[in-house]
């Protein structure tokens, strides 16, 4: 059967060759920090600054981030096919997808460079650190502002969506996940359901990786451009 719609996922192996700390290798974040500490609405109840502070940090180190030859090749990808629809939903709350040039990023789990009132739930771009002492632009309120970022506990964003783009895929490829956070991984399981031909491009086998078809493992740099330019031959694109 031919291939129309490829739906994507992304994890946090995507960004690492970027310079960016992936979660649960032995030096990832979490080896680093306490989850509950800092990615929970507890933790940020109990030590707002100290939050604020731990992504005040993270937004800066993305500053000087690049995208690397991953991202750059899906953003290829979505600009050249031609069959249907390349939807690429992502875990990671860097932007290197659209700095790469990919749009209409899904961020399920929200994007560090952006702020997110609690009190009125207005989302816009966080030009500078945020404190306790910002003034929401949209209500006025003083000491709401949060992180845009889904933290353990909270529901991640735009399942419907999500859900109604793999339901319509004809091939779903995880990229750089490690099939350990859900609901994520539990879309391979979704996919394998619905007869949707599965893919896993990763470092080394995810904790899911039976539930794959296919599998192509190394370094993202080199793997995910290498399948890339495999899709776009089989197509007839290049």
């Amino acid at each position: 059967m031919q291939t129309r719609n490829i739906f994507i996922l992304t994890g946090s192996g995507i960004s690492a060759e970027s310079g960016l700390s992936t979660f649960r290798d032995k030096d990832g974040l979490w080896a680093k920090y306490n989850i509950a500490d800092v990615a929970s609405i507890e933790g940020y109840q109990r030590d707002p600054r100290g939050v604020l502070d731990f992504y005040n940090v993270r937004r800066a180190n993305l500053v000087g981030a690049r995208p690397n030859a991953a991202h750059l090749a899906l953003a290829e990808l979505g600009a050249r096919w031609r069959h249907g629809v390349v939807t690429l939903v992502t875990q990671n709350i860097d932007n290197l997808h659209e700095l790469a040039g990919f749009r209409n990023v899904i961020h399920m789990h929200g994007e560090l460079n952006k702020m997110r009132c609690g009190d009125c739930g207005d989302v816009r771009l966080a030009d500078d650190d945020l404190t306790l002492e910002l003034v929401c632009c949209a209500c006025g309120n003083i000491g709401g502002l949060r992180p845009h970022v889904v933290w353990f506990g909270e529901i991640p964003l735009e399942m419907d969506t999500i859900y109604e783009a793999l339901a319509r895929a004809d091939m779903f490829v995880s990229i750089g996940t490690s099939g350990a956070v859900y609901p994520a991984a539990g879309f391979v399981q979704a996919a394998q359901e619905a007869g949707i031909k599965t893919v896993e491009i990763n470092l080394e086998p995810s904790e899911n990786a039976d539930m794959f078809d296919i599998a192509h493992y190394g370094k993202a740099s080199e793997a995910v451009p290498a399948w890339v330019g495999e899709i776009l031959r089989g197509a007839g694109a290049v």
